[in-house]
């Protein structure tokens, strides 16, 4: 019975957020912000863990990985690319059902990237912006208490 009251309160809160975003003119700007932010830290992580096994906007995953990344998780390259977009769909839906621990737990897998990106040869660039995205992230989160509606 507790697990029907929670998945009805992450729908009406999810559908809250939508209707939010489709009249977002309508909303106080800290209140636009943090629906730019919570829309944002939905779609990233779901669009490239989605992409890590179709390979729509980047054929080569297998470059992102780091040497050191590679020899941690067992079976290969591949394997990684795999567990990257497993966690990247499941920090999604995170984000959609509980933002504040959704966005703590993105941006703590964002600064792992980061550290993984940074780690490569020609790359820092993109670590960098990576750890940026873990500070939004973190923000977003914050943002959260006041402006996501049944969540504290």
């Amino acid at each position: 019975m507790a697990m029907t009251h929670a998945w009805h309160d992450i729908v009406h809160d999810f559908q809250d957020e939508m209707h939010d975003l489709v009249t977002i003119n309508k909303a106080d700007a800290v209140r636009q912000a943090y629906l730019a932010l919570w829309s944002t830290f939905v779609a990233v992580p779901l669009l490239f863990g989605i992409d890590r096994f179709a390979g729509v906007t980047n054929a080569d995953w297998d470059a992102f990985v780091a040497g050191w990344v590679n020899d941690i998780v067992p079976g290969g390259t591949g394997a990684v690319v795999a567990l990257f977009g497993v966690i990247e769909l499941a920090l999604a839906v995170a984000v959609v059902a509980l933002p504040r621990i959704g966005g703590d737990l993105l941006a703590l897998w964002l600064v792992l990237l980061s550290i993984n990106m940074l780690s490569i040869s020609g790359y820092a660039w993109i670590g960098v912006g990576t750890l940026a995205l873990a500070l939004c992230s973190v923000a977003m989160a914050r943002m959260s208490r006041t402006y996501h509606h049944h969540e504290g």
